[in-house]
């Protein structure tokens, strides 16, 4: 499949993003609309949350021994810019835990919540025609390789967080340009991780779904910065995270060209 010639960019790189932008929107709007089944999806993003805050928590307590054991070459300075460097040691190691918290947490969610999100998954691609050439996929292969596509995801976001990570040591730059990046490489793989239920109904794996997205990466970019800014609103992640998968479906079928307006009159997401 000649993934250049499915999604096409129909306007400019700034409008293409804030399409994607509007694919949450529409995802959130059909977790309103329809909060039977969307709830479901709250329990195992709730349990993952619990684990990646107190994950997190820790981080933030002990991050002034971990700053000050990767700044030995500190110890002879002035206490001002000793305090500088280790300051700046600090928010890069929040940064870069951030960045892995965000990615990570989307896996593990995804994982747990499997048969929730599928069928959240399902029922808004129902709404707008189905899945065409569906294929069966049986429960734990679908199971081993999201595992699979997921640890891949995460290998590939902390390598690309390792160099984020020094470069937050560059005072000005570190606090400023590196969390844009790190915001726009952690939108590019949670929308990655995100769309992986749609595409595996098409019987596509990650190097696939890789391919169709880049086709427009804006549009992907606009979806998975969005839902990374909402990560970050302390219990953002839990609450987002059906609507997340519902918007992932939207962008999978824009993404493939396929329909995404239905009549007004549509039943809801979770057929009540």
């Amino acid at each position: 499949m000649d993934a250049s010639r499915i999604a096409s960019p129909v306007t400019g790189a700034a409008g293409r993003f804030l399409t994607g932008v509007g694919l949450l929107l529409r995802g959130l709007g059909l977790y309103v609309r329809s909060p039977g089944l969307m709830l479901l999806g709250i329990v195992p993003a709730l349990i993952s949350g619990v684990l990646f805050v107190a994950a997190f928590a820790t981080l933030v307590y002990f991050v002034d021994d971990i700053a000050a054991l990767v700044t030995p070459f500190a110890d002879d300075w002035s206490t001002t810019a000793r305090n500088l460097a280790r300051v700046v040691a600090g928010l890069a190691f929040l940064g870069l835990g951030g960045l892995l918290a965000v990615v990570s947490f989307t896996a593990v969610t995804l994982v747990i919540g499997d048969p929730f999100y599928e069928k959240i998954s399902e029922r808004v691609e129902e709404r707008y025609g189905g899945t065409p050439n569906a294929v069966e996929v049986p429960f734990w292969s679908s199971l081993r390789r999201s595992l699979a596509d997921s640890v891949r995801l995460v290998a590939l976001a902390a390598l690309i967080g390792i160099p984020l990570f020094v470069a937050g040591f560059i005072p000005v730059v570190g606090q400023t340009v590196v969390p844009v990046i790190g915001a726009a490489v952690g939108g590019w793989f949670l929308a990655l991780e995100l769309v992986g239920a749609p595409f595996y109904r098409r019987g596509m794996r990650l190097p696939q779904r890789r391919a169709i997205l880049k086709a427009d990466r804006p549009m992907a970019l606009g979806f998975g910065v969005a839902v990374f800014v909402c990560f970050l609103i302390p219990l953002g992640a839990v609450l987002v995270m059906p609507a997340a998968v519902a918007g992932a479906a939207l962008l999978a079928r824009r993404s493939l060209g396929q329909s995404i307006e239905g009549p007004l009159s549509a039943s809801p997401v979770d057929g009540s």
